[in-house]
C-alpha cells in the first residue's frame, strides 16, 4: 500500500507545470497539488467509461481502499516581528519572519477569523502529536480544515482558501493528514504529507505512508496467532519471575554483572511493554472506529496508533535482535564459534586506542569540510550531515564533482588528503588489528580441545537413555526371578513375607514391595496364587519386551550392532547360603549359573564376561556383579563410610583431650616440685611447719585437680593413676 499511495499522491505532476509533490518550490505548488493530485487521487466517483459510481462505491480509493472520515488540512505560523530587521533596514523592511519554534509560533487570528482555518486551536484540543519534519519538529496544534466527502465539496473549500491566502508569508508548514483501510489485505495506511516553507524561501516537501495491521484479529490465522500471543504471553511472564527469582538469590549487584542478564532484562521489559501496547491498541481502535461509524464526516485520527503501532513493530525487532545475539551464548561450547567474540575481546584495547586516533582525523576532517563547503554543498549543510557523508565516502558513496565545482582547488584536496589518511591509513590499521588478533585467535583454538562436542552432547544423551532402559529391564528380569525364588516351600503360591524377604535381599525397599504386590494381588488375601503369578509374568514379560523395543531403536540411533549384555544374573539362590556360596563364587573368579532358569528364557549364565589369561593360556570365566547386588553393596558402603566417619571424629576429639591432659599433667608437675623445693629451703621452718604446708598445697592440688575432672567429665568418679597422694587425712601416705 505504500508504494500504491507514493505513485498517486507524491509522483503524479500537475496539470499545467508538470511538477510534482516532491519537486515543490513555491506557494502556488501546494494549490497545484491541492486542486490537482490531491482531489484525483482522494475522491474517486467516476468509473474508467466517465460515468459515475454507485452511492456504495463512493469514497474509495483505487476502488479498493475506503477513505475513513475526511482528510484535514493543517498549518502552524509565525508572527510578524519574530527576528529582529537589521538597524540600517528597519525602515525599508517592515515585516520579519522567523524559522517556527514553540516560542514564535502564531497563535493569533487572521483571514475571515470566523472557521476553524483561521482560528489557532491547541495540541490538545486537536487530539494532535508532534512530528519531526526537515527542519524542526512541530507541534500538534495549528489552524486546520476538515475536508468534504465529496469532490464538489472539497474543491469549494479549496478555492476558498486560496482566495482568501490561507497560505501567506507567516506559514512555515502545512500538514494533509487522512487515513485509508484496504479490507482485502486488512492494512491501514496513515498518511501525512508536509510542505514547509523555509525563512529563507521556497519550499521543502515530504511525505511518510504508515502501513500497519490495527486489526489483528480477522481471519482463522489470526486467531491462530492469538493463541501463539497468549503462549508468548505466559512464557515472558514465567521467565520474569524466574529472573526475579535469580536477582534475589544471588544479590542484584552480582546479577547485573553478567552481560548475558542484561540482555534477559532488556528482552523481557520489552516484551512486557509490548504486550501492554497490544492490549492497548486492540481496544482503542475498537473505540475510533466505533465513533467513526457514527460521524463519518469528521476527521479521524489514526495517528497515535499508528505511532504505538510501530513502537510495537520496533520492539518485537529488538526482541528478535537480542534472542538471535543469544545463541552465542548457547554456542559458546564450540572454539570456532567463540571467535568472533575472543577476538573482539582481545582486542578492546587496541581498538579503543584506534578509535581516539580515528575520531581526532575523522572531526577534524568534519570540522574542515564544513567550514569549506556548508554554504555551497547541500551534504555539507551541518557538522552531524557532514559526517554522515564522511561515512558515506569511506563506503564508496560520494559525489566528488560537487566538491570540484564548490572549489577547484579545495575540493580536490579535501577530498584526496581524506582518503589517504582516513581510507588508506586508518581504516587498513583497523583491519591489520583485527587481523592479527584474529590469528592469535585462531591459533589457540587449533591447540586447544572444545569445551563441548554437540555429537558428543546427543550421543552421551543417547547412552544415559540407554542405560536407564537396561537397568529398567535388569529390574523385570529381577523382579522375574524373584517370583520364582520367593516360592520357598513349592506350594505354588507366595505369601506376602516370601515376597518381601526375597526383594528386601535383592535391594528394593519396602514401598515398591508392597506396591508391586498389591498390583497383581486382585483377591486381597496376601498371597499370590498360581493365576496371579501368571499374570504378573504376563504384565512383566509385556514390558520388557517393550523396553526390548526401546533399547533397538536407542541402539540403532546409535549405530550401535550389538547389545550390551545385561549386567546382572536373571535368577537368585532361594536362601541365604545360597546367595553366600554365590558371592564366594564371584570372589573365587567362578563361573556363576542360576540354579532356576527364568521362564521364556535360555538355562545359561548370564552377565558372564571371558578373558584370556589364566593358567596354561586358557580363558578364565568372570561372573559380573548384578546391578541389585551392586545397590544394595553400594548402600551398605555408604553406611560403613557414614560410621567410619564418625568414629573417627570421635577419635579425634578423644586424642587432643588426652593432649590437652598431658601437657596440663607436665605443667602441674613442674608447678608441685617448684613448690616442694620452696618448702624444703626454707631454713626457718620447723619440720611440722614444713610438713603441714606441704599437706595444705597438695590437698588444695588435689581438689582443683577433682573440680577440673568434674567439669570435664560431669557424674564420674574421680581417680588420679599413677599418683600415690590419697585423699586428705591420709598423713601417713605422705610419710
Amino acid at each position: 500500500m505504500t508504494k500504491v499511495m507514493t505513485d498517486l499522491f507524491v509522483d503524479s505532476q500537475f496539470p499545467v507545470t508538470m511538477n510534482t509533490f516532491g519537486g515543490m518550490l513555491t506557494q502556488a505548488d501546494f494549490w497545484r497539488f491541492a486542486e490537482g493530485p490531491m482531489l484525483d487521487g482522494l475522491y474517486w466517483e467516476k468509473d474508467y467509461n466517465d460515468h459515475n459510481v454507485s452511492d456504495a462505491e463512493l469514497g474509495y480509493v483505487y476502488y479498493e481502499s475506503k477513505l475513513l472520515g475526511v482528510p484535514r488540512l493543517r498549518q502552524l505560523r509565525v508572527h510578524n516581528q519574530s527576528c529582529e530587521v537589521a538597524k540600517m533596514f528597519e525602515d525599508v523592511i517592515p515585516a520579519c519572519y522567523s524559522e517556527w519554534t514553540r516560542k514564535k509560533n502564531d497563535e493569533t487570528e487572521y483571514g475571515l477569523k470566523s472557521e476553524t482555518a483561521w482560528v489557532y486551536h491547541s495540541e490538545k484540543e486537536m487530539n494532535g502529536t508532534s512530528y519531526r519534519g526537515i527542519l524542526t519538529t512541530y507541534s500538534g496544534a495549528g489552524f486546520y480544515q476538515d475536508l468534504g466527502t465529496t469532490k464538489v465539496k472539497t474543491t469549494e473549500i479549496i478555492n476558498e482558501l486560496k482566495e482568501n491566502l490561507w497560505i501567506d508569508r507567516g506559514t512555515r508548514v502545512v500538514f494533509l493528514d487522512f487515513t485509508v483501510y484496504n479490507p482485502n489485505v486488512n492494512l491501514f495506511a496513515v498518511a501525512k504529507m508536509m510542505v514547509e516553507y523555509p525563512p529563507s524561501g521556497g519550499a521543502m516537501s515530504s511525505h511518510k505512508f504508515t502501513t500497519v495491521k490495527l486489526l489483528r484479529y480477522v481471519t482463522v490465522g489470526d486467531y491462530i496467532i492469538m493463541g501463539c500471543e497468549f503462549v508468548f504471553i505466559a512464557y515472558i511472564l514465567y521467565y520474569l519471575v524466574e529472573e526475579i527469582i535469580e536477582m534475589k538469590n544471588v544479590g542484584v549487584k552480582s546479577y547485573f554483572t553478567e552481560f548475558w542478564n542484561w540482555a534477559d532484562v532488556v528482552v523481557l521489559l520489552t516484551a512486557v511493554a509490548c504486550i501492554c501496547i497490544n492490549f492497548y491498541r486492540t481496544f482503542q481502535v475498537e473505540k475510533i472506529l466505533e465513533s467513526l461509524l457514527a460521524a463519518p464526516d469528521e476527521f479521524a485520527n489514526f495517528e497515535k496508533l499508528a505511532a504505538l503501532q510501530m513502537n510495537f513493530n520496533y520492539g518485537v525487532a529488538m526482541i528478535a535482535f537480542f534472542s538471535w545475539g543469544k545463541l552465542f551464548k548457547y554456542i559458546s561450547f564450540n572454539k570456532t564459534m567463540t571467535q568472533l567474540t575472543e577476538t573482539i575481546s582481545q582486542s578492546r584495547k587496541d581498538l579503543l586506542s584506534f578509535l581516539l586516533m580515528f575520531f581526532i582525523v575523522f572531526f577534524a576532517f568534519a570540522q574542515v569540510g564544513f567550514l569549506f563547503f556548508g554554504t555551497q554543498v547541500y551534504d555539507y549543510r551541518s557538522i552531524g550531515n557532514v559526517c554522515i557523508t564522511q561515512l558515506r565516502i569511506i563506503l564508496g558513496d560520494f559525489n566528488f564533482y560537487e566538491l570540484e565545482a564548490a572549489h577547484p582547488a579545495l575540493g580536490p584536496l579535501y577530498f584526496i588528503l581524506y582518503i589517504v589518511f582516513v581510507f588508506l591509513i586508518l581504516f587498513n590499521m583497523f583491519l591489520a588489528i583485527i587481523n592479527d588478533t584474529y590469528s592469535s585467535v585462531k591459533e589457540e583454538s587449533q591447540n586447544s580441545a572444545n569445551e563441548f562436542e554437540v555429537m558428543d552432547f546427543f550421543r552421551g544423551q543417547y547412552n544415559k537413555m540407554l542405560q536407564k532402559l537396561n537397568i529398567k529391564r535388569d529390574r523385570i528380569a529381577d523382579i522375574q526371578s524373584a517370583i520364582v525364588a520367593a516360592d520357598a516351600n513349592n506350594d505354588s503360591q507366595i505369601e506376602y513375607d516370601e515376597w518381601k524377604e526375597e526383594l528386601m535381599a535383592r535391594g528394593y525397599n519396602e514401598n515398591e514391595i508392597e506396591e508391586a504386590f498389591k498390583k497383581f494381588d486382585l483377591d486381597g488375601n496376601r498371597i499370590l496364587d498360581a493365576n496371579e503369578q501368571a499374570q504378573m509374568l504376563k504384565a512383566l514379560e509385556d514390558e520388557k519386551n517393550a523396553v526390548d523395543k526401546d533399547i533397538g531403536q536407542v541402539e540403532n540411533k546409535l549405530g550401535v550392532n550389538d547389545r550390551p549384555t545385561t549386567s546382572r544374573p536373571e535368577t537368585r539362590s532361594k536362601t541365604s547360603r545360597g546367595a553366600r556360596g554365590r558371592r564366594r563364587a564371584i570372589a573365587a573368579g567362578e563361573e556363576e549359573r542360576p540354579e532356576t532358569a527364568t521362564p521364556g528364557r535360555q538355562k545359561t549364565a548370564v552377565g558372564q564376561r571371558r578373558s584370556g589369561g589364566g593358567d596354561g593360556g586358557k580363558p578364565r570365566v568372570i561372573s559380573e556383579v548384578g546391578y541389585q547386588e551392586f545397590t544394595q553393596l553400594s548402600r551398605r558402603v555408604d553406611r560403613m563410610e557414614h560410621s567410619i566417619g564418625s568414629i573417627v571424629s570421635k577419635i579425634d576429639t578423644v586424642l587432643v583431650k588426652l593432649e590437652g591432659m598431658e601437657k596440663a599433667k607436665l605443667r602441674r608437675r613442674e608447678t608441685m616440685a617448684a613448690l616442694l623445693d620452696s618448702i624444703a629451703l626454707a631454713d626457718d621452718a620447723t619440720e611440722e611447719a614444713k610438713r603441714a604446708k606441704m599437706e595444705a598445697l597438695v590437698r588444695d592440688e588435689l581438689e582443683r585437680w577433682d573440680s577440673e575432672s568434674a567439669v570435664s567429665r560431669p557424674g564420674s568418679a574421680v581417680s588420679r593413676p599413677g599418683t600415690s597422694l590419697s585423699r586428705p587425712g591420709t598423713r601417713g601416705s605422705l610419710r
